[in-house]
Formats: structure tokens, C-alpha cells, sequence
């Protein structure tokens, strides 16, 4: 059962990080805006693969890594943690300052399916943000005692929940209202993502600092 508790607890961190505004966000919406609902799905699978190439990265080389030196899912648990805390502290300052105009802006050039597809997996790959945020979700699966091949696994997870995430901001993109309605309420957005990542980067560094002082 705890592998499914593992799964659920990163699964909500995973939702999370990818509702929050981002450059995965911006590409998507932008292609609403400017290609219409087709070219956002295109880039939305797009991004959902390179989903795919970032956990398998991330799952057998922290894997490795682990083997040669245990004590680095210790110093991970931290990095990871605190990292969380940054993005917390950087929606938190969206809410209290938030910055004068919006950042989405309609892509105007026409592309086929297989470049906006190949635009949405470069733009997570390229995205060194997208790195560490899947390095704090094996960190904490790796720290729940799951092995490499359990870690691997919750790979298609994450692909299908970018793409329910991104596919709905495809959606709403591409219908004109919801825009405004989006930047509307961005700051609340950005208040339960500050409240979310914050918790869950807090108890990744107080896991990491009480096997620290073991």
C-alpha cells in the first residue's frame, strides 16, 4: 500500500508544479491564442513526452548515484526541499507584487502538427526548472524506499496528468474569455501554489535533516 500513498502524495506535487504558471503553460496558451485548440493539443502531447524522457533520466541516474553514495538521497531530500521553498517564494511574491500585464501573448506563425508537438517537448526539456522539479519528485519517491523501476513507473503518471493539465489549458486557451478570466484570478492561482509547494518543501527538509542528525 505504500507505494500507492508514495504515488498519491507526489502525484498532488506533480499537479501542482505543472498548473503553475511556467513556460510549458505559455507555450500551450500562447498556441491557443494564436493557432487555435489543434496546435495546443500538439504541443500539450509534446510536452507530456519529454515528460516521459525526464523521469526516465531522473529515475536511473539519481538510481546510480544513490548506489555508489547513499547519503545523497540526504543532501536531495535539502536541495529538493529548498528548491520547493524558491517556487513557494516566488508565487508568493506574484500574489503580493504582481507584475503589470501578462506574459501569454498569441503565437502568430502557423505550424504543422509535428512542429508544435516537437516545440512543446523542447520547451520541457530546454527548461532547467522542469529538471529539478522531477529531481524533488524521485527524490521524494526514492525517499519513500521505492526502488529505480518503481520510480520509472510513475513516469506515464506524470505524462497523462501534463497532458489533462496542459490539454485543459489548451482548452480554456482557446477560447478568448477564459483569458481574461485566467489573468483575473492568476493571484489566486498563485496563492494555493505558494501554500502547496511551501508544505511539501518544508517536509522534505525536515526528512532530509533528521536523517542528517541520525
Amino acid at each position: 500500500m505504500y507505494i500507492v500513498e508514495a504515488y498519491a502524495a507526489a502525484l498532488i506535487l506533480t499537479v501542482a508544479a505543472q498548473a503553475a504558471p511556467g513556460p510549458n503553460l505559455v507555450a500551450v496558451a500562447a498556441a491557443a491564442l494564436g493557432q487555435g485548440r489543434r496546435a495546443a493539443v500538439c504541443v500539450t502531447l509534446g510536452v507530456a513526452s519529454g515528460v516521459l524522457v525526464w523521469v526516465t533520466a531522473v529515475a536511473f541516474g539519481l538510481a546510480v548515484l544513490l548506489d555508489l553514495f547513499p547519503a545523497v538521497l540526504t543532501a536531495m531530500k535539502i536541495l529538493g526541499g529548498c528548491y520547493l521553498l524558491f517556487v513557494a517564494a516566488k508565487a508568493a511574491r506574484s500574489v503580493l507584487w504582481p507584475s503589470s500585464g501578462g506574459t501569454i501573448r498569441a503565437a502568430g506563425k502557423k505550424a504543422s502538427d509535428f512542429k508544435n508537438w516537437r516545440f512543446g517537448l523542447f520547451v520541457v526539456l530546454s527548461n532547467p526548472k522542469a529538471g529539478l522539479m522531477w529531481i524533488a519528485v524521485a527524490s521524494f519517491l526514492f525517499g519513500q524506499g521505492l526502488e529505480a523501476p518503481a520510480v520509472l513507473a510513475f513516469g506515464p503518471l506524470g505524462a497523462v496528468s501534463a497532458f489533462l493539465v496542459y490539454g485543459a489549458y489548451a482548452l480554456l486557451f482557446s477560447t478568448g474569455r477564459i483569458t481574461l478570466a485566467y489573468q483575473k484570478f492568476q493571484r489566486g492561482f498563485e496563492a494555493a501554489f505558494a501554500a502547496a509547494f511551501g508544505a511539501m518543501g518544508a517536509a522534505l527538509i525536515l526528512s532530509g535533516l533528521r536523517e542528517a542528525h541520525r
